[in-house]
């Protein structure tokens, strides 16, 4: 049987074949490439003194404490960080987190009139024992100035107002913080109220509350902002943000304290110095000035005794990868926020960073599609840990590229 070649059959023929020599040597060069190494730049020449270990933090009188790493969430040093204590005040840097959660969501606005009802004036107005705002009873204020008065003034008639205009009621409200706190990885919280005032079943610990610190400070900036108000006037009013680390270190812009009996005196705070940001948090203290006192020597000895180096930056090729199926031969992979690590001065050039990607990558693959994990390790420990992403998509193939790379992959597979 003799098979006849039509002048279109034959000029398909000859495409094809042209097609399948040019993808084979694409191919063959595609199949040497593996994922490039991640490594950080070189270390810079340090004096012999950052190469020593690293002493002890300093002696805190409170009953647990924390210094953390901002840009990696690492714990630097602690005391019964997960021990259950009662937060206080404190509880109102999640109540600025909802609140600002919500925000984002369009459920309300920083415009918005809330009323300060006669419910929140009688639980944290004046007349009580606690922090107030001094905003009239049945009277309405800009949401964003009466947060300023609860942030600034620490105001529990200002917490309730804002719970009951963002969620109707407290209880509703305090289901929402319940909610956000375990979305951000608050593993050892409970609220029941939006101000701090003791509950049984309202408690955190010093490192879930360093976790709402820096989430807040990297979601909400704006929210966060409010923390470095000095003072606050409401009315006749003028009252000082009782952060005193505020006027003693200008690096310090946040975050909040806390007091009442049986949480005793805290203070949860955050600085940044370069790249570097630390945040500290204090509970159970025994007064005022020994909570600023012992935060600001764990901030001192954190920004001494360990140093930022910014890894990544966003848009820069970390490594690259194969695609098969794709316009293009390979996918470039980056981080999509600038990847910083916290580490003991003078152990930068011991950092060992590794990629973790998926052996097979098949396009399409969009543009900031999570593909794989960089993760920069110390003595055995994880230290830093980002997503890798595209930096630019990779489209699908034509018809042709496509059976070429299945027939390919199927070959690899055998």
């Amino acid at each position: 049987m003799k098979v006849r070649f039509t002048p279109r059959a034959a000029a398909f023929a000859a495409l094809t074949s042209a097609f399948l020599v040019t993808t084979a040597v694409g191919a063959a060069s595609a199949w040497a490439q593996t994922p490039a190494a991640a490594t950080p730049a070189p270390a810079a020449a340090r004096p012999a003194s950052d190469a020593l270990p690293v002493p002890p933090p300093p002696a805190i009188q409170g009953t647990a404490w924390v210094l953390m790493d901002a840009a990696s969430g690492n714990i630097l040093a602690s005391k019964d960080a997960d021990v259950r204590v009662e937060p206080a005040s404190i509880t109102k840097v999640m109540t600025s987190y909802v609140i600002a959660a919500e925000m984002a969501g369009g459920k309300v606005k920083d415009t918005d009139q809330v009323m300060m009802t006669e419910n929140a004036w009688r639980k944290g107005g004046a007349a009580t024992d606690g922090s107030y705002s001094g905003f009239e009873v049945n009277k309405t204020a800009a949401l964003v100035d009466m947060e300023k008065g609860m942030v600034v003034q620490s105001g529990n008639d200002a917490a309730i107002a804002l719970a009951e205009h963002v969620a109707g009621s407290e209880d509703a409200f305090a289901a929402l913080m319940n909610q956000y706190a375990a979305r951000i990885g608050l593993k050892g919280s409970h609220f029941v109220n939006p101000h701090g005032l003791s509950d049984p079943n309202h408690y955190s610990t010093a490192h879930d509350l360093a976790l709402l610190g820096r989430a807040l400070i990297h979601d909400f900036p704006v929210a966060y902002s409010y923390n470095k108000i000095k003072e606050l006037k409401v009315g006749p009013i003028t009252q000082p943000n009782r952060n005193l680390l505020l006027w003693r270190d200008s690096t310090v812009d946040g975050i909040k304290t806390g007091h009442h009996s049986k949480a005793g005196y805290c203070l949860m705070a955050s600085a940044q110095r370069g790249d570097q940001r630390l945040i500290s948090v204090v509970m159970g203290s025994t007064s005022e000035a020994q909570r600023a006192t012992d935060s600001q020597a764990l901030l001192n000895w954190g920004f001494r005794f360990y140093e930022t180096h910014k890894l990544y930056d966003t848009g820069k090729v970390i490594a690259k990868q194969k695609v098969w199926k794709g316009q293009a031969d390979e996918v470039q992979f980056g981080v999509a926020e600038p990847m910083l690590v916290s580490v003991p001065r003078g152990k930068y050039a011991q950092l060992k960073p590794s990629i973790d990607v998926p052996k097979t990558l098949v396009a399409p693959i969009k543009k900031g599609q999570a593909l794989g994990t960089v993760k920069v390790m110390l003595d055995g420990k994880v230290v830093a840990q980002r997503p890798l992403v595209a930096i630019a998509a990779v489209e699908e193939g034509g018809f042709f590229k496509r059976l070429w790379d299945e027939f390919w992959m199927w070959w690899e597979s055998e």
